[in-house]
């Protein structure tokens, strides 16, 4: 009986890992963890690089373009009261520039439908370019894309927002600045963007 006891014992003490060498599971383990923060940084690196590359091309373009902001509309200021929550209202352009608007704010962003206008409104109040836009070519909308996803801050970024019967046309606007862009001109378009984004009547920030 003394015997088998002891083998016993000595078969539980064999199970137990004193902090020698690692059980496969958890050298299987801390590979997968390896490999996945691994591609996490280099994931993280890539963005940030395309990112970067991203913005020295706008740049280049917005020097580019700053002859186009002759052609820049400035527009009578129409007030930035606050409506009541649900309070309609109608502006004389699709395209307003101020005005009475919702107290609530389109955020930052690319859309595929259109937004409300009152919303536009409160948006450019705080220092956002809006740009709309409704049938552009494939390369078009991928560059708008890339700007939005580009300029996201609560009081600098840009909203590009559906508007229809526009057609291939684009029109950038901020708070009492418009500019209608057609042909689509990148470079135009980018020059306006760096010189009106972050200068909203409610916290000019730039």
């Amino acid at each position: 009986m003394a015997k088998s006891k002891k083998r016993s014992k000595s078969k539980q003490a064999a199970k137990i890992n004193w902090g020698g060498k690692a059980s496969s599971g958890t050298s299987r383990f801390n590979l997968i963890l390896g490999v996945v923060a691994a591609a996490a940084l280099i994931a993280g690196g890539t963005y940030w690089w395309l990112g970067r590359a991203v913005q020295s091309d706008f740049m280049a373009l917005s020097t580019q373009g700053q002859a186009a902001l002759d052609q820049v509309e400035s527009l009578p200021n129409l007030g930035r009261t606050h409506l009541r929550p649900g309070e309609p209202r109608s502006y004389a352009t699709s395209t307003p520039t101020s005005g009475a608007h919702n107290p609530f704010p389109t955020a930052p962003g690319f859309y595929d439908s259109p937004q409300p206008p009152t919303q536009l409104v409160h948006s450019l109040e705080h220092g956002l370019v809006v740009l709309y836009y409704d049938e552009p070519s494939a390369e078009v909308l991928e560059q708008l894309k890339s700007w939005a996803s580009l300029y996201t801050g609560r009081w600098d970024g840009l909203v590009v927002t559906r508007l229809s019967g526009l057609g291939p046309k684009v029109v950038a606007t901020a708070w009492r600045k418009k500019l209608e862009i057609h042909p689509f001109d990148p470079a135009a378009t980018a020059a306006f963007i760096d010189a009106n984004r972050g200068r909203g009547p409610e916290n000019k920030i730039r």
